[in-house]
């Protein structure tokens, strides 16, 4: 960890009455310790989910559950919550190994949103749901100027789609690289194929999202290679 907890805590506006409690969610289950922060990730995960939601449900009054569920899905995912927690720096919080620290730990976009689900879970505990949405509403404001539809929503796999038919006349194909993890946190790694030749590959809580990030990573290396 390469600062004090007591700076996180003046970023989030909130101090923790047990500092157990936030050293845990700063836990990576590479520091081997008796307890690490996949639990509160898991809990955080669902207030997250809860609170966004609650959030959409009141911002866009005329929005129908279909809207409300894609716009949801384009906040509340890895991508979403690692723009969160580096907006805190919260990479330089969490204790790690030697090892997964050598490998780029801090700067890895799952374990950065594990970690921030996690400290979500562990104020979630400590002072309710009103806490959690002030902090984390906030830190959605913040960091996206247009919450929309149009602005949050991309579809990049249909983006590469038409790409690679127009450049190659083939469609991208996608395979499971990998799982890991228990079944509650579940992480799948997919590759994206074109012409037979890997493109990307990227890691999320379900195969769609491993894969809209792999189709992204994909499409902004076909733009570069133009």
């Amino acid at each position: 960890m390469k600062k004090s907890i007591q700076e996180l805590e003046k970023i989030l506006n909130y101090e923790f009455k047990d500092e157990k409690l936030i050293i845990e969610a700063l836990t990576h289950k590479s520091y081997k310790q008796p307890y690490d922060n996949e639990r509160l990730e898991f809990l955080g995960d669902a207030v997250l989910d809860l609170v966004v939601g609650e959030y959409l449900f009141n911002k866009f009054s005329k929005s129908d559950e279909g809207k409300l569920s894609k716009i949801r899905a384009s906040l509340v995912n890895e991508s979403g919550f690692e723009l969160l927690a580096r907006s805190i720096n919260l990479g330089e919080y969490i204790f790690l190994s030697n090892a997964e620290e050598n490998n780029g730990g801090r700067e890895k976009a799952s374990l950065l949103s594990n970690a921030f689900e996690a400290v979500i879970g562990a104020i979630y505990l400590e002072a309710g749901i009103k806490k959690i949405e002030e902090i984390a509403i906030g830190l959605i404001e913040k960091n996206h100027k247009d919450i929309s539809l149009d602005s949050l929503f991309k579809d990049y796999k249909t983006t590469l789609q038409e790409l690679t038919q127009a450049r190659y006349g083939e469609t991208p194909e996608y395979k499971l690289i990998a799982s890991r993890g228990p079944d509650h946190l579940k992480e799948f790694e997919i590759a994206v194929f074109i012409e037979n030749k890997e493109y990307a590959r990227a890691s999320g809580k379900s195969k769609k999202i491993a894969q809209q990030v792999a189709a992204e990573k994909a499409v902004e290396m076909l733009k570069e290679s133009k």
